[in-house]
């Protein structure tokens, strides 16, 4: 047989859509690494092409043999001390082993004999005969089908087959042939069935390689997941400039609308202009989470009483489907207005104490007593930022109280958002009610950071009450278990300390954090464990934005608790590898640091009357001349001119390590030469650890 196209289709009932181009997409690969496994394709993947609508799922794969080549094989029989006698005859062992393989004893002369480590052994060369599509394609199928990942099957009429939705059809073509087999109980086929209402009938398919076109012209299915996402796309880019609108972003509803349609077209909604009063979040989240719908802004970002449905169905008047949408939509539009007009009926103020009802975790208490403790927190940390701290506190103690309105309870993810108008409307100062919003900030990798003192303190005690909270109950991250998102707040903290950036000292937040836990509740150790684990939360964020390895150890090394010099720091040391002195000053830091660990008791300052030799007392004045200059460098926060007066000591430190013995029996002179050490190497380390560079 030759190579042709082969084409596996699955026909079934609408698959969950935000699944579905991850079904598609591993069925795909499973099908093709089982013909590869054997060997009857290529590995090639620009061979394999995908489908994936709601209710198919399909791959075709170029070039795929009918029979697999024969090859040969060789194999190991045993070790010749056991399969033959002393006279050169097949021993019982042999045999049974040639009957248990079905070889020929006649074979035997053909064997060769070969050392297998330190023992002769037999090896037998065979040919293999080549697997026969026909054989084993089912299989192939059936075995995908298992790997998909499907968290509830179901069987369904009075089958026991089991899949994610009901199968109705099976198509194994390979070119124009049909290859016979059973997968769920269906056997293979030639035919397919189109869209649901545009199409009529079954839809037979000649040949593999005309499926993707047979279905679009025919059936009214666009097959490829990637092509119908950028069909909708583009439609959507199109209907949105005729309208001199911009569709309002929504990470994941283009792919789900993608997983619910097979012949998408785009049409215009629309809505009365009155729901408008009602925060636009609102409406576009009920637009989007409910609806699917793409809501439509206006130049200045403000939301237009018009959306695009992404529809099924093509007709020549759309006016029954944009009607029915509009009726479907606008109950939700109510619904919404009616939360929002209810919640303002009290002020957030007043919520508060029901707050005192809802448990935050068992072993830490109440929401209302977690935001008594980032009120405190709150003001404490606007405090050292000379901010105003009493509006700091202000939103600290409201920051939560949406949680308990009907808005936020329909749609949690417009907390705080909520929060905002509420507190706005209570004739909170707009300071205090930004805060409120933005405390959550940033909620993900790249988004915004909150903006101004009041903000940054209360997102500051919101994310350190957290951390500080659970790893006190030893609810620590493991692996990738994080149900309390403490990965996601430890990075928060330490964007908005680094990127805003704010002069505050991490130690010392964190200690602020643990004094607002009454007595008893933190029962593990958290200072330390937490410092490590933000620092690691650090290394990887610096090493995402680019960062040389080498240079975020030399940093980190120092276990840096002012977040915000991190990255002058960064550059200092970055702009200090360009010197020439920077690898050999490394390499000596490394060999001072090595000679310090193994020095016993602690360290005088050097005495220049115990100085002896000539290359000591010039390293000794090199360091007496620069230690002033590189302090008060660092303490100005100039790291890089502190680096670079270090990279003037590289010739006194070549010369003391070449001409003076450290380690030398008489004690005094021994300690000084120690301590002379122990001087330079603080200078070396002052802004970062540099014997980490260049590994």
């Amino acid at each position: 047989m030759t190579t042709a196209t082969l084409l596996v289709e699955l026909l079934t009932e609408e698959l969950p859509p935000k699944a579905l181009s991850r079904l598609g997409e591993v069925f795909s690969n499973e099908v093709f690494n089982g013909l590869v496994r054997c060997q009857l394709s290529q590995r090639v993947p620009a061979n394999v092409t995908w489908f994936a609508t709601p209710r198919r799922l399909a791959v075709a794969i170029r070039d795929v043999e009918g029979v697999a080549a024969d090859r040969t094989v060789e194999e190991k029989i045993m070790p010749v001390s056991v399969a033959l006698d002393a006279n050169g005859q097949p021993t019982q062992a042999l045999l049974k082993k040639l009957e248990a393989k079905g070889i020929p004893v006649a074979e035997v002369a053909k064997f060769e004999k070969r050392m297998d480590g330190k023992a002769e052994a037999l090896f037998y060369e065979a040919t293999v005969k080549g697997v026969a599509l026909d054989n084993v394609l089912a299989g192939i199928v059936a075995d995908a089908l298992k790997k998909l990942p499907i968290p509830k099957l179901m069987r369904w009429g009075d089958s026991d087959h089991q899949f994610v939705r009901p199968v109705h059809g099976l198509v194994l073509l390979h070119g124009d042939r049909v290859v016979p087999g059973e997968v769920l109980g269906l056997k293979s086929r030639n035919f397919t069935r189109g869209h649901r209402f545009l199409s009529a009938g079954d839809i037979a398919i000649k040949h593999a390689d005309a499926y993707a076109d047979l279905l679009k012209n025919e059936g009214k299915v666009v097959a490829s997941f990637a092509e119908r996402k950028a069909n909708i796309a583009a439609q959507l880019d199109a209907k949105a400039a005729e309208l001199k609108a911009t569709i309002n972003p929504s990470e994941g509803l283009l792919d789900e609308v993608t997983s619910l349609v097979e012949w998408p077209v785009v049409y215009v909604g629309e809505f009365e202009s009155e729901y408008l009063d009602v925060p636009q979040e609102c409406l576009i989240l009920t637009m989007q989470q409910n609806q699917k719908y793409f809501p439509l802004l206006d130049p200045s970002k403000k939301l237009l009483n018009k959306f695009l449905i992404v529809s099924n169905m093509q007709v020549d008047d759309p006016k029954h489907i944009v009607g029915g949408n509009a009726r479907v939509v606008r109950p939700r539009l109510s619904d919404a207005r009616f939360f929002f007009n209810q919640d303002r009926k009290a002020t957030l103020a007043s919520r508060l104490e029901k707050l005192g009802n809802v448990v935050y975790h068992n072993k830490i208490g109440s929401v209302l007593q977690r935001v008594e403790r980032l009120e405190t927190l709150g003001g404490k940390i606007a405090g050292k930022l000379g901010a105003n701290a009493s509006h700091a506190a202000r939103a600290a103690r409201l920051a939560k109280a949406d949680l308990i309105t009907d808005m936020v309870g329909e749609f949690p993810e417009l907390q705080g958002i909520m929060g905002r108008y509420y507190a706005l409307h209570d004739g909170e100062d707009k300071e205090v009610a930004d805060a409120v919003q933005s405390h959550y900030q940033p909620r993900f990798a790249g988004d915004a950071l909150p903006a101004g003192n009041i903000a940054c303190a209360a997102a500051l005690a919101d994310k350190l009450d957290a951390l500080v909270g659970f790893f006190g109950i030893g609810q620590i991250p493991t692996g990738d278990k994080d149900p309390f998102g403490l990965r996601r707040a430890a990075l928060g903290v330490l964007r908005i300390l680094m990127e805003t950036p704010l002069p505050l000292d991490l130690a010392d937040l964190i200690a602020d954090a643990q004094a607002g836990f009454a007595s008893g509740i933190l029962t593990q150790p958290v200072t330390e464990p937490l410092l490590d684990f933000m620092l690691d939360r650090l290394r990887g964020l610096l090493k995402d934005a680019g960062h040389a390895q080498d240079v975020i150890e030399a940093v980190l090394a120092q276990r840096p608790t002012r977040i915000d010099l991190v990255p002058p720091k960064l550059a200092a040391v970055r702009d200090f590898l360009g010197l020439p002195e920077a690898l050999a000053l490394a390499a000596a830091n490394k060999r001072i640091g090595n000679i310090l660990k193994k020095a016993e008791g602690a360290l005088p300052e050097p005495d220049v009357a115990l100085l002896q030799e000539t290359a000591e007392k010039a390293l000794f004045e090199r360091v007496t001349l620069i230690a002033p200059v590189v302090k008060s460098h660092v303490a100005n926060e100039d790291y890089a001119d502190a680096l670079k007066v270090l990279a003037s000591v590289r010739a006194e430190v070549d010369q003391f390590f070449e001409d003076v013995m450290v380690n030398v029996d008489e004690p005094l002179i021994r300690a000084n030469r120690l301590g002379l050490l122990k001087s330079l190497f603080d200078l070396l380390n002052a802004v970062a650890d540099i014997s980490k560079l260049g590994v």
